[in-house]
C-alpha cells in the first residue's frame, strides 16, 4: 500500500444521483478505491442546484454512505463537478515577453502565463471556472504541447476557456459548504469524464467524449492530443423518462423503470409483437404497453442529442471521420440498449461505450467501473493532477487507510492444484460412473422391452 500518496475525493452532484468517491494512487499509479457512498439527487435540475436544501441532505446521506463504506476515512476537502446549460467556452490567445531570456522556459512563467487569461473579459454575471492552454508557441516555434526547458524571448499560447454563470456557482459551493466540506477545486464534469475513460491513444487519435447524464450530455473534443471544444446540451436520461411519461401515460418511476429494462436506442431492433404490462392506478385496468413504441419515443429523443454533438463537431470543423478514436459514449445513459448503432448512424463515426477502469487499480467491486462513475473516478484524478504539478497544497501527512473489503471484488474460490495421477483417476471415475448410467438406462429399457414381450405373450 502507498502511504505516501495523499487520498483525494471526488463529489459529482448530479441531476439523478450524488456520488462521493475517495481514492488513492497505488505503487503502479493506479487508483484504488477507499470509500464510495450515493444517494439520490432531488435539489438539481438540469445538472444546476435550484434547492439548496435538498442538495445539501443529498450530498450528507452520500458522505454518510461513504464513510460506512470505510469508517477510517477523514473527508474536509473535495473536487466538485460542474455542469448544466449555464456552460460557455470561448476561445483566447495570450503572450508574455520573459524577463530573464537567458534561462529555460520554467513552469512558474507558465504559470503567469495562465493566470494573466483570468484577467479576460466576459459578460457580467458570468466567472472563470477554468483557463485550458492548447497549443503553446515559443518566439517563432509553433505547436508546442510542452514549452518547458525551452529558450526563447517571448511565450504564448491558444486558451480555452471555460465559463459559468455566478449564481450557479455559488449555489454549488454554498451547498458543498454547508454539507461540511470545502471545495478544493470546480471541475468541468466532460474534462473529469475525459481523463477516466480516454487513455494516450485516443487523445492522439481524436475523440468526442459524450457523457449523457441525467440532466445534461456533456462533450468534450480533442484532436491531436489538444481540448478543441467543450459544450454542455441541456437534454439526456431524464427528458428520455419524462417523453415515456408523457407518451405512453405511465408515473415517472415505471418510466425510468421501462428505460432501463426495456428500452432501445433503436426502434427498428425492438419486437413488435411484445407488449410490457403496467398494473393499472387505484383498481384501474393494467395497462399494455408496446415494446416497440418505447423505443420509438427513445429513439427519438436520442437522436436530437446525438444531432447537437453533430452540430458541435461541426462548429470546430471535425466531422466527416476526422476523429479517427471516433465517439466514446460514457454516463449513466450511455447504458441503452443499442445506443452505439444509433450514434454511428446519426454521426457517421465509430462509437464505443467509455468505461472508468482505465486507471482504476485491479480488484475492486464491478460498480465501480460503470460509466455512470466516469465523472467522478475523473474528479480524483484531476486532483491527482494538481498534486503531482504542484498547483495545490495538500496534506503532508497522510494517514493509513486500507482499500476496505466490502469495496474488494469476491474473489473467486481457489483452485487446488491437482497432480496428473488425480486427474486420471477423476476421469476414470467419471467414466465409471457414466458407464454406470449408461449400464442402468440399457437395463431399464431392456427390461421395458421384456415387458412388452410378455405382455405380447
Amino acid at each position: 500500500m502507498n502511504n505516501e500518496q495523499p487520498i483525494i475525493v471526488g463529489l459529482d452532484i448530479g441531476t439523478t444521483k450524488i456520488a462521493v468517491i475517495a481514492g488513492r494512487k497505488n505503487e503502479f499509479g493506479k487508483l484504488e478505491i477507499l470509500g464510495f457512498g450515493k444517494s439520490n439527487s432531488n435539489g438539481v435540475k438540469h445538472g444546476q442546484v435550484l434547492n439548496i436544501d435538498e442538495t445539501i441532505k443529498a450530498i450528507r446521506s452520500a458522505l454518510e454512505n461513504c464513510f460506512a463504506s470505510n469508517p477510517n476515512l477523514d473527508i474536509n476537502e473535495v473536487y466538485v463537478g460542474i455542469a448544466g446549460h449555464h456552460i460557455k467556452s470561448l476561445q483566447t490567445r495570450g503572450d508574455i515577453v520573459r524577463q530573464r531570456t537567458e534561462e529555460e522556459i520554467t513552469q512558474r512563467e507558465i504559470d503567469q502565463l495562465i493566470d494573466d487569461q483570468y484577467k479576460t473579459y466576459i459578460p457580467a454575471g458570468d466567472q472563470i471556472i477554468d483557463v485550458i492552454p492548447q497549443e503553446f508557441t515559443v518566439d517563432n516555434f509553433q505547436n508546442i504541447p510542452n514549452p518547458i526547458g525551452y529558450g526563447g524571448v517571448k511565450i504564448g499560447a491558444n486558451f480555452h476557456i471555460i465559463t459559468g454563470d455566478k449564481n450557479a456557482i455559488k449555489n454549488i459551493n454554498r451547498s458543498v459548504e454547508k454539507a461540511g466540506l470545502y471545495t478544493k477545486d470546480l471541475v468541468l464534469q466532460p474534462l473529469a469524464s475525459s481523463s477516466a475513460v480516454m487513455g494516450q491513444e485516443d487523445l492522439e487519435a481524436g475523440v468526442a467524449i459524450v457523457d449523457i447524464g441525467g440532466g445534461t450530455t456533456d462533450l468534450a473534443v480533442f484532436y491531436e492530443g489538444i481540448l478543441k471544444h467543450t459544450a454542455v446540451i441541456p437534454f439526456a436520461g431524464e427528458n428520455i423518462t419524462n417523453d415515456i411519461k408523457t407518451g405512453l401515460g405511465v408515473l415517472k418511476t415505471q418510466a425510468e423503470q421501462m428505460k432501463v429494462q426495456f428500452g432501445s436506442a433503436l426502434a427498428n431492433e425492438a419486437k413488435s409483437n411484445a407488449y410490457i404490462t403496467i398494473p393499472g392506478l387505484r383498481g384501474m385496468p393494467a395497462k399494455e404497453i408496446s415494446v416497440k413504441n418505447l423505443a420509438n419515443i427513445i429513439q427519438a429523443r436520442m437522436s436530437e442529442i446525438m444531432d447537437f454533438v453533430t452540430y458541435h463537431l461541426k462548429q470546430v470543423g471535425l466531422e466527416n471521420r476526422m476523429l479517427n478514436g471516433g465517439i466514446i459514449l460514457t454516463g449513466g445513459g450511455s447504458q441503452l440498449k443499442h445506443l452505439i448503432q444509433l450514434t454511428e448512424y446519426v454521426t457517421g463515426l465509430p462509437a464505443r461505450i467509455g468505461f472508468p477502469n482505465e486507471h482504476l487499480a485491479a480488484g475492486h467491486i464491478e460498480e465501480l467501473a460503470k460509466p455512470t462513475y466516469s465523472t467522478c473516478i475523473g474528479l480524483i484524478l484531476k486532483g491527482y493532477d494538481d498534486y503531482e504539478h504542484n498547483r495545490k497544497q495538500f496534506e503532508k501527512e497522510y494517514r493509513k487507510v486500507e482499500v476496505p473489503e466490502n469495496l474488494k471484488k469476491v474473489a473467486e474460490e481457489e483452485l487446488v492444484p491437482v497432480t496428473e495421477e488425480e486427474v486420471s483417476e477423476e476421469i476414470v471415475r467419471q467414466r465409471k460412473g457414466l458407464s454406470n448410467f449408461w449400464g442402468k438406462f440399457k437395463d431399464g429399457i431392456i427390461d421395458l422391452f421384456k415387458e412388452e414381450e410378455d405382455k405380447k405373450l
